[in-house]
């Protein structure tokens, strides 16, 4: 089977670690080795999110007093693809993978009318001052939250439309190489009187690694998370794994509160544009939720919950 899997950038740098080199690499080596057995019966093309590490390199060059201004977000997000691709490829050629490996730098087109440009929501980067807030919405515009703890930085998030290097991504995966690319959902492009230029903003990682499997008619789109599956009910006593789902059993379901309400959506939209399952598991059981046997799956149309069945997929190879 091709299988389009997307990794979270918190998967890579959790909560209360150092962002030190060496304990992303770590990160990156584990899920290496979680996927390596995989590559052995399918071909994968992997995406990751990079939402940590794109934070500390807008610190870094906050900081840098030798820049006149900081380096724009698209050039940060592209700098990000590019570390953690590297990370990925050395990482997936230690574990074992004998297939051709490619890190590709990806751009994705959004919509310059995308209403996300009207109400920044994503955070990034450190806690500022308030001296820093008003210095930096005086110089350079940006908008600024609170996070509950500090005040943050918030740009769009935006929808992804296209993907530029497409017939690229295609092309090598037919040839058999396991390629790691759209991290971060791609660097933000618009479109401007034929002229292409980079975007201050993120593209949703979640609905982009949807499209890319859409695009490559992929057999299955899997998110590995730190989570080991779809949570109804959340945050209430009567919390409960989602063992599979319809997507129109999930559509009509509320996360309210749950960070997988991304992930769910990309899901369903996969499921639905190609009449194939998606699934959401835990990075460390990735044999088991491809094969339907651990995490969320979700399956297209209207038949499944609930039930704790946990047969294997009839299509699954594991």
């Amino acid at each position: 089977m091709r299988i389009v899997i997307a990794i979270g950038g918190t998967a890579l740098l959790r909560q209360g670690e150092r962002p030190d080199s060496s304990v992303q690499r770590w990160h990156v080596s584990q899920a290496a080795y979680a996927l390596a057995p995989l590559a052995a019966d399918h071909q994968l093309v992997i995406s990751h999110g990079y939402g940590p590490q794109l934070g500390r390199l807008e610190v870094e060059t906050e900081g840098d007093s030798t820049l006149s201004w900081p380096y724009p977000l698209d050039v940060l997000g592209a700098q990000a693809q590019g570390m953690v691709g590297y990370w990925f490829v050395q990482e997936l050629h230690r574990a074992g993978i004998q297939s051709p490996l490619a890190a590709l730098i990806t751009q994705t087109m959004v919509d310059p009318a995308d209403p996300g440009f009207r109400t920044p929501s994503e955070f990034v980067g450190s806690g500022y001052t308030r001296d820093q807030v008003q210095l930096w919405a005086g110089a350079l515009g940006w908008s600024f939250g609170f996070d509950g703890q500090s005040w943050r930085r918030v740009v769009p998030s935006l929808r992804p439309v296209a993907i530029r290097e497409i017939e690229t991504i295609r092309t090598l995966a037919d040839a058999g190489t396991t390629l790691v690319c759209g991290g971060g959902g791609g660097v933000p492009v618009a479109s401007a009187e034929d002229i292409l230029g980079g975007l201050d903003a993120v593209v949703d990682s979640d609905l982009a690694a949807a499209l890319l499997a859409v695009e490559l008619d992929a057999d299955r789109l899997v998110f590995l998370t730190d989570v080991d599956a779809v949570k109804s009910d959340y945050g209430t006593p009567r919390e409960s794994s989602v063992v599979r789902a319809s997507a129109s059993d999930l559509a009509a379901m509320s996360f309210e509160g749950s960070t997988m309400g991304p992930k769910i959506q990309a899901c369903l939209e996969f499921s639905q544009a190609t009449g194939r399952p998606a699934a959401i598991g835990a990075l460390s059981e990735v044999r088991e939720v491809l094969a339907g046997r651990a995490g969320t799956t979700v399956l297209p149309g209207t038949t499944v919950l609930p039930g704790d069945e946990r047969a294997p997929l009839a299509s699954d190879c594991a």
